[in-house]
């Protein structure tokens, strides 16, 4: 059952339960025996019992905190057990602030119809509740919640009525083992997604036969799905074009490891309502993709591409056309692009905010002077895994940058104490990533003390820092996140020492 502990929500829930009964004064009621039983036994009996279910394909991505908690209330009748539920949401992350409001007379219920509430006078009425149970499942992470969807159709019903409970998860169908569903079991999973207010869903292992069975079972996707992510995926161009032929709400595409898309295949595909895309280990694309990019995707936003066989000549198909709307470029692990390709980043796209260059092993110092220089807007630089990259380059970064607000430098082997102090003049940055920056002393820390804005600080496997260097940056009294991982110099005194001067700082060992 996923990563999700049933034994370990039934005993969270029992727990929530009896702090609620007790806060409402209720008692449990009594067996037709007249023996009375516990709050516990009669919580652990309706989680176990009659909970069973088919086990679909169903997963999730963990993403977002589950937002400020909906309105609650209304009364609704007994349920069944349920049959055919949905399982294999993951957890998601839950925010547990609990500002809660009372529903107001006369809207619609879960179970349907409308009224205003009545205060439960027994057990049973209570764990059946609309009112109850809207503010008791806001005490479970939103992965959690699939368990509980699984206890009867009552509690079902109540929690796909809420979709901002589903808030944070991602929908993953795993295709093979969907194949094997009945088809008005598949139509029933879609129709689910739609209920709990999915609007992205990821489809893992599809082939063309999912592509048109997605459109046959899933007509609500026409204007429900607005993000669609294909990973390890065998489809092809027609299979693709289907797809998005079907989705004419989609603005959002990634495509991971699709394999059979080819080139030509994007130029017949792309429609020119994506904003945001991202292509990655897709063996088929080079510079042509890059191409239908920039031609047919004119309202671009965000662009995400990792592809080994991308050359300069690709980024020269940008235009200053694209200008206005791209903001978010990525290009990651693009091996042969070099300092000629920044030049054409940065005079077809000088208002990028977020620039990643991580893994372009071939940009020295020279292509960082230009980005630099040309792009005043960024917030967020990457330049993780390019060993030719320097001193000179941060030196750069720290003068002309102004507004940069993240800085990635993961294995930049070259960079030293002397470029961090650079770095350390910058007033507006507030996260700074050196991981396995092999020459980084505690001289270089010693720079960082005196920046407060930073939050964020990762010096994961810095081999050179010593427990009194890293001590040293309990200076930091705004930092929310230390990562220390894979430091030779920490000791559990260290960890101690830092978390009882940086109370509200997240220490990652």
């Amino acid at each position: 059952m996923s990563s999700i502990s049933a034994q370990g929500v039934v005993e969270r829930a029992s727990a929530e339960l009896t702090k609620r009964i007790n806060g409402l004064g209720l008692r449990a009621s009594k067996h037709h025996g007249g023996g009375k039983t516990s709050v516990m036994e009669r919580v652990t009996n309706v989680f176990c019992g009659g909970g069973g279910g088919t086990n679909t394909n169903l997963q999730t991505s963990n993403v977002n905190a589950t937002p400020d908690k909906p309105s609650r209330g209304g009364p609704i009748p007994g349920g069944t057990p349920a049959s055919g539920n949905i399982k294999g949401l993951n957890n998601g992350t839950t925010n547990r602030g609990r500002t809660l409001r009372n529903r107001a007379k006369n809207v619609p219920l879960a179970s349907g119809g409308t009224g205003g509430h009545a205060t439960p006078a027994t057990w049973e009425q209570l764990i059946q509740d609309d009112h109850f149970l809207g503010h008791f499942f806001l005490y479970f992470t939103a992965g959690e919640r699939r368990v509980l969807a699984q206890v009867c159709s009552r509690w079902r019903d109540v929690l796909y009525a809420r979709p901002r409970l589903w808030a944070g998860l991602v929908p993953v169908v795993r295709c093979r083992e969907a194949r094997v569903m009945a088809s008005s079991s598949r139509t029933r999973l879609y129709a689910s997604l739609v209920r709990r207010g999915f609007h992205s869903l990821v489809l893992l292992g599809a082939a063309d036969e999912d592509a048109l069975e997605l459109t046959h079972s899933f007509p609500l996707a026409q204007r429900h799905v607005h993000s669609l992510s294909l990973r390890c995926c065998a489809v092809t161009d027609r299979g693709l074009e289907a797809m998005l032929d079907h989705l004419q709400a989609l603005f959002e595409l990634e495509l991971a490891g699709c394999n059979e898309i080819t080139e030509a295949g994007l130029w017949a595909c792309l429609t020119p309502r994506i904003v945001s895309l991202s292509l990655s280990d897709c063996i088929n694309v080079a510079d042509e993709a890059v191409g239908a990019v920039a031609q047919l995707l004119p309202s671009l936003y965000e662009f995400s591409l990792q592809a080994y066989h991308v050359t300069d000549a690709a980024l020269g198909y940008f235009s200053p056309k694209q200008s206005g709307s791209l903001s978010i470029l990525r290009l990651q692990s693009c091996w042969e692009l070099t300092n000629h390709g920044v030049v054409n980043i940065v005079h077809s796209l000088p208002n990028l905010t977020v620039l990643s260059l991580s893994g372009c092993s071939k940009v020295t110092d020279d292509g960082v002077e230009l980005i630099a220089e040309n792009l005043p807007r960024l917030r967020s630089l990457d330049l993780s895994w390019c060993p030719r990259i320097t001193d000179a380059s941060l030196e750069c970064i720290a003068c002309d940058l102004n507004h940069l607000e993240e800085l990635t430098l993961d294995r930049c082997v070259n960079v030293t104490d002397i470029g961090v102090g650079y770095i350390s003049t910058m007033g507006s940055l507030s996260a700074l990533f050196l991981r396995w920056c092999l020459q980084l002393r505690d001289f270089g820390l010693q720079h960082l003390c005196s920046m407060r804005s930073l939050q964020v600080l990762s010096v994961a496997g810095c081999p050179l820092l010593t427990s009194s260097g890293l001590s040293s940056l309990i200076q930091l009294r705004h930092l929310h996140e230390l990562e220390l991982t894979n430091c030779p110099g920490t000791s559990r005194e260290l960890f101690d020492y830092l978390r009882e001067h940086l109370p509200h700082c997240l220490i990652i060992e």
